[in-house]
């Protein structure tokens, strides 16, 4: 390498801000996109801890108060038909189906069983749809995002080929800043793929558990409005 050559290379500013004012039109808008993708990601993933936390504090909470000994009437009465906890709205779905099931001489409508059941699933759904919101998202960024990445080098690399031919310099630093503008494209997809996969993963296992403790107390409050209804 001749001292010209060396000299320019030393003078070029590689830092990733200089890196991105320097690319092409179109490669700033795969970075822009990129990183608008990752930041949207961790707001998603910040407010989706954050809501598990609460489902499971809240969960636990009811746990108690349902297993308390209390009648469930009179928990019914505190909570209300329109509670703010998830479990507690599963419950009243199912409280509130079992009072419309009784006629005006305290009688019961035939079906009430099938009935509030299919209430409580209802219910069930709405909040799993709740819990799973946002996290197709992420399964979005971490499957294309790398592609798109790459997509943005794909198009520096050629850019970077049409200043070498338009300057008719091979160098390396005529060829260095083209490359490395390039290939930022590709390792911010990388950074904003790799969190949105792996926590997708984690969190829609969360979303799954959850989903079966609610599933799991409706069949249990299910079982012992049928023992009444029996009795």
């Amino acid at each position: 390498m001749d001292q010209q050559t060396l000299a320019m290379a030393q003078e070029m500013d590689f830092s990733l801000l200089a890196l991105f004012l320097r690319a092409s039109l179109t490669v700033k808008f795969v970075m822009i996109i990129l990183i608008g993708a990752s930041f949207w990601s961790w707001s998603i993933i910040v407010r989706k801890f954050i809501s598990f936390r609460a489902a499971r504090v809240e969960a636990d909470a009811f746990d108690r108060a349902f297993w308390s000994g209390e009648p469930l009437d009179e928990l019914f009465d505190q909570i209300g038909p329109a509670p703010d906890g998830a479990s507690q709205r599963i419950f009243a779905a199912g409280m509130l189906e079992w009072r419309r099931s009784h006629r005006h001489d305290g009688e019961l409508i035939a079906g009430a069983q099938a009935r509030i059941e299919r209430s409580m699933d209802v219910a069930i759904a709405k909040e799993s749809e709740a819990l799973n919101s946002g996290l197709s998202f992420l399964a979005t960024v971490g499957s294309t995002a790398p592609f798109i990445g790459l997509f943005g080098t794909v198009w520096g690399i050629k850019v970077a080929f049409e200043q070498i031919a338009i300057s008719q310099n091979t160098s390396l630093a005529v060829v260095a800043p083209g490359i490395s503008e390039a290939l930022v494209a590709t390792a911010i997809g990388l950074i904003a793929a790799i969190p949105a996969v792996v926590l997708y993963n984690k969190l829609s296992s969360d979303a799954d558990k959850i989903s079966s403790g609610y599933e799991a107390f409706a069949d249990e409050f299910s079982t012992i409005l049928s023992r009444q209804l029996d009795a």
